[in-house]
């Protein structure tokens, strides 16, 4: 007996151990929110100073990026690999259950179609390990509330294989589109939200005139929120994962009510009172996320990322007067490839932060993300990074916090030392993104010395180059001065596309 009790003694030192060098994690992943958009960034009109806060009190990285959109983003997030990947720009097609609740089409012809979509829905293969599955392989509780799955037609037995023990959200990434959905899916049960009739979940106009309440009484973001808390409260004394991909501040345009910021606010048209509405509810529900966390007591053993999906989007007008590019003499760099950058076309949040192009667009304003971590003791207060990094390696960074290894073949680079202050000994010899929009610059490869290729999707043997270490904004077109170095970048540049996938 007394050598039982002091096995059961040593083996309760050990967990309790664990759970303190075990770290929670929660990863608050914003929707089309350029790195402009924030007041650590250089946000203007619009404060935020619970996300202020988290870079005050961690790290900020100005050289982080995402996907030109959000499917291959959150299918890099999810998988640790690079968009160009086979896959990475694969997606279900949405809208299948608008079509059944509108009435478009039967409940009988719903299940037939649905189905079909299972059947052949970009069937994952056994041995594929998603960024859930590294949560529960370390030991967390793993959560996810908002945007399900990678985009955009999913259902339960999808979400779980990602790795998900908990869930609440979208099943159709169409329905994600409106803030007020008749319904929710949580943990395969279907839960009704009051008030909501609209069978396309209240989806505004993209010019945002329509009045405040429109669309019905319960705001999606708001149920994610009190569920994040709740899953907070009733998981503080265990490892978790929280991973919130929110539909914030994505439009078009629709909030509960104007925030008392901008009421009054002449600078502001009524969608644009709208839109900067939804960057302060997201910047105050990171708030309450970090209060219930100090709440109860597991602020200091919590790590918190925010970052977003993709570059800036314009929900709230005006649409953009094209700037062309131009050499350093003063020529034009490419006369059918335009671009703009927000400073330049009446954005009043200047929300690409003065960076060229937008969401879907492959120079920095659509790929360049902001990405903030907060961990108390462990990250150095107010510090800020260079380090060259993207969505991909999130999925090594959780591994290597959770203690667990990355499987084999993976693009994903932890980037925890540089977290710690520690030296980054493994790198990315580059970071591509994948761009198949014709507008507004193609596929894009970054450099771990600073130089970026953009290919021009509408003219695909032509190419730009930046050096983005002294001219972020892209201003200065330099091909014409470093012909090998582009012939040397493209060649790596399309070995990237459609390549195949080492980890499986």
């Amino acid at each position: 007996m007394k050598h039982l009790l002091t096995l059961l003694f040593g083996l309760t030192l050990a967990t309790i151990s664990a759970k303190t060098e075990k770290p929670n994690v929660i990863l608050i992943f914003a929707d089309d929110m350029g790195p402009g958009m924030l007041g650590t960034y250089g946000q203007q009109v619009v404060t935020t100073p619970h996300i202020d806060r988290l870079a005050a009190e961690g790290i900020k990285f100005r050289n982080y990026y995402g996907a030109v959109w959000c499917a291959p983003s959150r299918w890099s997030l999810a998988t640790g690999m690079h968009d160009g990947r086979k896959g990475g720009w694969s997606h279900t097609r949405g809208g299948l259950p608008i079509q059944r609740d509108s009435g478009a089409i039967t409940e009988a012809e719903f299940q037939k179609r649905m189905a079909a979509h299972k059947a052949n829905a970009l069937p994952i293969p056994d041995n594929e390990v998603f960024l859930g599955q590294i949560g529960q392989q370390a030991g967390y509780v793993t959560a996810q509330f908002g945007k399900l799955d990678r985009g955009f037609l999913t259902w339960h037995e999808r979400v779980k294989r990602f790795g998900w023990d908990h869930y609440e959200g979208y099943f159709d990434h169409v329905r994600c589109h409106g803030f007020y959905p008749p319904y929710i899916w949580r943990d395969g049960e279907k839960v009704e939200l009051k008030g909501n009739h609209m069978d396309d979940c209240g989806k505004t106009s993209e010019k945002g005139t329509e009045p405040i309440g429109y669309g019905g009484e319960t705001y999606s973001q708001n149920v994610f929120i009190e569920g994040i808390l709740k899953f907070i409260r009733e998981n503080k004394d265990k490892p978790f994962f929280i991973y919130h991909p929110t539909q914030l501040p994505h439009g078009p345009v629709a909030i509960p009510e104007i925030h008392p910021d901008f009421k009054d606010d002449s600078r502001l048209s009524f969608a644009e009172k709208k839109y900067a509405s939804m960057v302060k509810m997201l910047d105050d529900h990171v708030g309450l996320i970090m209060e219930e966390v100090k709440k109860q007591g597991i602020d200091d053993n919590t790590i918190v990322f925010f970052s977003s999906d993709n570059g800036h989007e314009l929900y709230y007008g005006p649409k953009p007067a094209y700037k062309n590019q131009t050499l350093p003499n003063g020529e034009k760099a490419n006369l059918t490839d335009k671009k703009w950058r927000s400073s330049e076309c009446g954005d009043v949040f200047d929300g690409a932060g003065g960076r060229a192009g937008l969401k879907r667009s492959g120079y920095q304003g659509g790929i360049q993300c902001p990405m903030i971590v907060r961990w108390p003791g462990k990250i150095k207060p107010a510090t800020e990074t260079n380090h060259l990094s993207a969505h991909y390696d999130f999925l090594a960074t959780l591994a290597d916090i959770g203690g667990v290894e990355v499987p084999k073949g993976k693009d994903s680079i932890s980037y925890l030392p540089t977290l710690l202050g520690q030296p980054q000994k493994e790198n990315h010899d580059f970071i591509f993104v994948r761009n198949n929009f014709r507008q507004m610059g193609g596929h894009a490869l970054v450099t771990q010395a600073g130089w970026k290729l953009v290919q021009d999707t509408k003219h695909k043997n032509q190419y730009q180059l930046y050096n983005i270490q002294t001219d972020n904004e892209e201003r200065h077109e330099l091909s014409a001065e470093h012909p090998e170095l582009v012939d040397r970048l493209r060649k790596t540049m399309l070995e990237q596309v459609n390549s195949d996938r080492p980890d499986l």
